[in-house]
């Protein structure tokens, strides 16, 4: 039994058509979750709109990585901490990204296998979206609810701190 109370996902996430988590908190507190996925890409984001920036990134990277025959394999480590990309290949971590410089993870509409998220860089103030494909729709939609329930996490830990 978890020590950390989560809110359903319904509530942490309005749009969660789930009624629980994938794994125990514990497990985002003290390992990480790993999923493979291609790297599509990603763009800079001049005018932030939440999701529609998200979709409108998502489809422009499907777009223009059509006919690329090798799009690179990674590894997403998934933590409360943030999201790490690492080389399938060599397991070399190529970035990171701290959870509260994420925003706007959603599926693409029009491609349920693609998805993305938006950074925020600090050294700049720009937002960049990165942009990911799997082979499977139920994987793209486990690794969209595990980054959903890292922000909960996060945001319960952030809690507790402040008791």
């Amino acid at each position: 039994e978890s020590k950390l109370t989560l809110r359903p996902p319904s509530l942490a996430a309005p749009y969660a058509p789930v009624q629980n988590w994938q794994h125990q908190p514990e497990t985002l507190i003290f390992y990480a979750c790993g999923y493979e996925a291609n790297y599509l890409g990603s763009m800079l984001i001049k005018d932030l709109r939440g999701t529609e920036s998200t979709q409108d990134a998502c489809a422009k990277m499907r777009k223009s990585t059509e006919h690329m025959k090798k799009i690179p394999t990674i590894i997403l480590s998934i933590t409360y901490k943030g999201v790490k990309f690492i080389d399938a290949s060599n397991k070399n971590v190529i970035a990171e990204h701290e959870i509260r410089n994420i925003s706007c993870a959603a599926q693409d509409p029009e491609d349920l296998c693609t998805f993305a998220y938006i950074t925020k860089d600090l050294q700049t103030s720009h937002h960049y979206c990165h942009v990911f494909s799997t082979v499977d729709v139920n994987l793209t939609y486990e690794i969209i609810l595990t980054l959903g329930q890292a922000f909960e996490v996060a945001y319960q830990l952030a809690l507790q701190a402040q008791r």
